[in-house]
């Protein structure tokens, strides 16, 4: 998959609005799929807070590999200025809790009286809207399956007095990690219509047959799994009616059945990313920023030394 780019005109106003607004709140609610929790982070919230204080909800826990989504809550409650919660809608008191978490989080407006003053963020189809309506306890934000419903930001005064701001489901504006493209796209974020379904199904079907194989087997009752993933898809073809005159396998029809499925749950509890494997690739990418910069620095040191020797045959010549 090449990098993404997808980032409608209505995205870009309403980084600007958040941007402008943002001195003016006091906490942020962030609003991640517990199945991809970094993938599903705009990185552009944390640049937009600037040190203010988040609450980190990591919706769809119900779909997610319980340990896993476990080990992203005990991680982001390690950092400073982060609460992290795992939830999904059920769970209607700990959802009624959040506002008074948002209340502990600042109490010097709390304690003295003073509205607390929190915005909702959260990239397209993570939940955002049905959260928002679960923490009004009333339908108002407008719901669907197709991302990036919410258009314009939206103000709501909560039953304790809070205010909760909402904005749009915002994509950055370019997605750099593959990874992260293959997993928004296999979890539902991305739009089908901007996506490739078979490049993103043939990623699936390799990840589930490294890390959750036996589901494989449970959900297409197959005997024993294939070794690649384009091997899987043929094999759900087969026993899925994806067969076309002469036997030849719907590749695309395979591609749909486990696609739907996993974004679904049909698969089971489903986590594409460990705390593990970021920390490493962060790791990398803060050695790779190091050795960029110590080419910057030496290539700087030498522009310098050919300047001043430059400068002295001058000086030498007059």
């Amino acid at each position: 998959m090449s990098t993404i780019n997808w980032f409608p005109g209505h995205m870009h106003k309403a980084r600007k609005e958040i941007a402008q607004v943002m001195d003016e709140i006091d906490v942020v609610i962030e609003v991640l799929d517990a199945r991809l929790p970094v993938s599903s982070e705009n990185p552009m919230v944390s640049q937009l807070r600037k040190g203010t204080p988040v609450i980190k909800l990591l919706n769809k826990s119900d779909l997610a590999d319980p340990a896993r989504t476990q080990e992203w809550v005990d991680f982001y409650n390690s950092l400073p200025d982060t609460q992290a919660l795992m939830i999904d809608y059920s769970q209607k008191k700990l959802i009624s809790s959040i506002p008074d978490l948002c209340n502990k989080l600042v109490p010097s407006r709390s304690n003295n009286g003073r509205q607390v003053r929190a915005m909702i963020m959260g990239i397209p189809n993570v939940g955002k809207s049905t959260m928002i309506n679960a923490l009004l306890g009333k339908k108002i934000a407008k719901v669907g399956n197709e991302p990036a419903v919410t258009k314009g930001q939206k103000r709501f005064t909560l039953r304790n007095g809070m205010a909760l701001s909402d904005t749009p489901g915002m994509l950055w504006p370019k997605i750099e990690d593959v990874d992260s493209g293959y997993r928004l796209a296999a979890s539902g974020a991305i739009k089908n219509t901007a996506i490739e379904f078979e490049d993103v199904a043939l990623y699936a079907a390799d990840f589930l047959l490294r890390d959750y194989p036996q589901l494989l087997l449970d959900r297409y009752k197959l005997k024993q799994l294939p070794e690649r993933g384009d091997l899987l898809l043929e094999a759900i073809g087969r026993k899925r009616g994806g067969l076309r005159p002469g036997g030849v396998i719907d590749m695309h029809k395979a591609s749909e059945i486990l696609l739907n499925e996993l974004r679904g749950g049909q698969l089971g509890q489903i986590t594409y990313e460990s705390v593990g494997e970021w920390l490493e690739k962060w790791e990398q990418q803060r050695l790779e920023a190091e050795r960029l910069e110590l080419e910057r620095e030496e290539q700087e040191r030498l522009e310098a030394e050919s300047q001043s020797d430059r400068s002295a045959h001058r000086n030498k010549g007059n």
